[in-house]
């Protein structure tokens, strides 16, 4: 959605080699670290003179058109209309209501506070991967990290004046959880889809079915109208640029690298270290304010955080197939 936003890793046949260096593994991990979270950031930067929806499908159907191409040209199949279909229903949970609303909530709430507010994405897909047919129950150990992750969020958004800063503004919260769901059920619910069998491929066909949708909802909502291309900033423009070359082209190959060559539970730190990276970013960059509110929630949320991504990784690892090691106790976002 901001910081994790292309939730798929790269089948087995098309990883490089097993034994990579230490730099290309700090490397990796400081682009995952690093570019996802600074997304939140960008993204405020980028809706300053680009109306939110407008700014987030011109910047996934740009990713798409390049990484559909380069999935054609590594051998993925054509796609058919069942894997367009489901591709459409994926592009509108992650990409359109997903990080859509990320993009459109950050007119209102701190960069910092969303990033913590979509690390709930972990949490929910928790509770939808058991309300589901044939679901899973959780563990004692991952009902302690939904409660806590939950006690978090309340105290985040709840009255004003608590422990030294101002609520979160409640439309923007409710936005922001709104697209975390969604986020979550696209992320569980995928691998039930015909979606095609080249993960890569499969990305592309959701970037430019959901750029699409973006662009079209911000059309329907008059933010054609406001978009003024001599009003642009030159911040706005090279913030729109970061967030495809950066955030969705050399974050995701960061991340699918990182798949194929790191244990999923270490890869999966992503998680809980995006939020950290885009509060210090919104208080050094954007004087956004960090209060001892938000400090305290964000302690709660992530330590909730890694509860219940530590105690899912232990138990699907065992069971992760070749081609696809546990990637859904991964997927974030946002972002």
């Amino acid at each position: 959605m901001g910081a994790s936003e292309i939730p798929a890793a790269l089948p087995s046949r098309e990883r490089p080699r097993p034994h990579p260096s230490t730099v290309q593994l700090v490397t990796a991990f400081a682009a995952v670290y690093i570019l996802w979270g600074s997304t939140f950031l960008t993204i405020k930067f980028a809706i300053a003179s680009i109306p939110p929806f407008l700014m987030a499908g011109t910047r996934h159907l740009l990713a798409g058109l390049v990484l559909y191409p380069l999935a054609r040209l590594r051998g993925a199949e054509r796609p058919t209309p069942a894997n367009w279909s489901a591709a459409a229903l994926m592009g509108v949970l992650l990409l359109v209501i997903g990080n859509g609303g990320v993009s459109w909530a950050e007119q209102i709430v701190p960069s910092g506070v969303t990033a913590l507010l979509v690390a709930s994405v972990s949490l929910w897909m928790v509770i939808i991967e058991w309300l589901r047919p044939g679901g899973v129950r959780p563990t004692s150990r991952v009902a302690i990290g939904l409660v806590l992750g939950f006690l978090g969020l309340v105290f985040l958004v709840g009255p004003s004046k608590l422990a030294g800063g101002g609520r979160v503004d409640p439309l923007g919260a409710t936005l922001l959880i709104c697209a975390s769901l969604s986020w979550a059920t696209g992320s569980v619910f995928s691998k039930r889809l015909r979606l095609p069998s080249s993960l890569l491929l499969g990305t592309a066909m959701q970037c430019l079915a959901g750029g699409a949708v973006l662009i079209l909802l911000g059309l329907l909502t008059g933010q054609g109208a406001r978009l003024h291309w001599q009003a642009v900033t030159l911040r706005s423009a090279l913030s729109l640029g970061y967030l495809v070359v950066f955030g969705s082209l050399l974050g995701f190959s960061a991340y699918t690298w990182l798949l194929a060559h790191a244990p999923p539970a270490r890869v999966a730190t992503y998680a809980y270290v995006n939020p950290i990276v885009a509060m210090f970013l919104g208080w050094a960059l954007a004087g956004e304010q960090i209060t001892l509110r938000t400090l305290l929630a964000a302690a709660v949320i992530v330590a909730a955080v890694v509860l219940v991504i530590t105690a899912r990784q232990r138990a699907t690892q065992p069971t992760a197939s070749a081609d696809r090691p546990a990637t859904q106790a991964l997927e974030p976002q946002a972002d």
